[in-house]
């Protein structure tokens, strides 16, 4: 198994146990050259291909003393091609990208560390960046001024400030990221800088300082989304989590995931304790359950556990007729709405859902199961169809929808 390969299943396990683990800043250190690409030579005879390993390692150390979550591309004197980094960067979905090489310069005479990064207001016809980096500039631009200042800083090299760039690393990728040129291998004063080891070590303070001055934009996945607002929002009120630093806005909506988040709009434990038959939700799998009903998918060890215990005593469980509960299945649009309105009803304590006003989506009949909650909640501007006229309610709900209707509800 690869490298690559192995981290990717590492990310999913611990996706997979720990869906709602707050993870420090995941980092992305990159070695710049390496194997048959040497890059520049010194005047010292240092490689920099060697010096940029060296300082990276050095700022891994320091940033992972520090709790970050630190992966190197290279580890060693192998050969990347640029795609191979940032593929790998993204497939981590890391939060930062830091790109670490030593410049050289024609003129043999230029000294002192610049920070390139990809400038959307400085773009480069035949050199397009991804979209996401387009979105990322003031983040990356951010980032690689609180590097320079303290890399400049620490190492007493010569400020020679921000550089836009379309170098690939910079401009591909899909986090903040930034191409860091500690100094000139090709300059006798800096050479003899990177020749030193405890200078190479202050440069990767600097780095590691600059790093740690630095607040990465917060889930950056979903950056130019449509719900973005309302997702900030609802994170800012404690409703909603991401994973390490991603919210996966497009994924479909677990039922246990619902279940966590009506918790904390409606505090469950604040509710009493009810339950109104009126049939099955769905005529072929679902029943209202009593409040000791055990499922077998539903472990005690399981991360929701608690949550579903708290619904099953306001008996919003629905259950399946094979006495499961599917915690892990995506919830539909028509479920989400059916189980919204009544948790609005159990925190009013009205009576009973609202009579149904006149159809308006074509898909929503008026003898649906869900069809009252689904008007109840349109007509108080809650939840949106997916056009005027169609609903979907047997779509799966997708994590920027539930964000975005939590957010229209606390508007109300």
């Amino acid at each position: 198994m690869t490298l690559l390969k192995r981290l990717i299943l590492l990310t999913f396990i611990l996706t997979i146990a720990f869906p709602y683990q707050a993870f420090a800043y995941k980092i992305v250190l990159d070695a710049g050259h390496g194997g048959s690409d040497p890059g520049a030579s010194g005047v010292n005879g240092l490689k920099e291909k060697d010096v940029n390993l060296d300082i990276t390692q050095k700022l891994r150390d320091e940033l992972t003393k520090r709790g970050y979550e630190v992966v190197l591309t290279r580890t060693d004197d192998t050969y990347w091609s640029l795609a191979e980094r940032v593929n790998f960067t993204d497939a981590l979905k890391a939060d930062l990208f830091v790109s670490v090489h030593a410049n050289s310069h024609p003129n043999g005479t230029t000294r002192g560390s610049m920070v390139l990064y990809y400038d959307n207001d400085y773009p480069q016809e035949d050199y397009p960046a991804s979209d996401k980096m387009k979105q990322l500039t003031p983040y990356s631009k951010d980032l690689a001024q609180h590097v320079l200042d303290s890399l400049v800083s620490a190492a007493g090299t010569k400020n020679l400030g921000l550089v836009p760039s379309a170098v690939y690393v910079a401009r591909m990728g899909s986090i903040p990221s930034i191409l860091v040129e500690t100094a000139f291998l090709n300059q006798p004063d800096d050479a003899a800088l990177l020749a030193s080891d405890a200078v190479r070590a202050k440069m990767a303070v600097g780095i590691a300082n600059g790093i740690a001055g630095y607040a990465p934009p917060v889930f950056t996945d979903s950056l130019g989304h449509w719900a973005r607002e309302s997702i900030l929002r609802m994170k800012n009120k404690g409703i909603i989590d991401g994973i390490n630093n991603q919210y996966q806005p497009d994924r479909a909506l677990k039922r246990a995931e619902f279940l966590t988040l009506m918790d904390r709009a409606f505090s469950f434990d604040k509710l009493a304790t009810a339950c109104t038959p009126s049939g099955t939700v769905t005529s072929a799998v679902y029943s209202c359950q009593t409040a000791d009903q055990t499922y077998k998918d539903l472990p005690a060890s399981y991360w929701a556990s608690p949550v579903f215990a708290k619904a099953q005593q306001l008996n919003l469980l629905q259950g399946y007729a094979d006495g499961t509960i599917r915690p892990e299945q995506p919830i539909t649009r028509g479920e989400v709405a059916y189980l919204f309105d009544r948790l609005t009803q159990l925190s009013t304590k009205s009576g009973g859902q609202s009579p149904a006003p006149k159809v308006t989506f074509d898909d929503v009949p008026a003898d649906l199961w869900s069809a009252k909650a689904i008007y109840a909640l349109k007509q108080k501007g809650i939840i949106n169809g997916i056009t005027d006229t169609s609903f979907k309610p047997e779509q799966t709900m997708t994590r920027a929808e539930i964000a975005a209707l939590l957010d229209r509800y606390f508007a109300k």
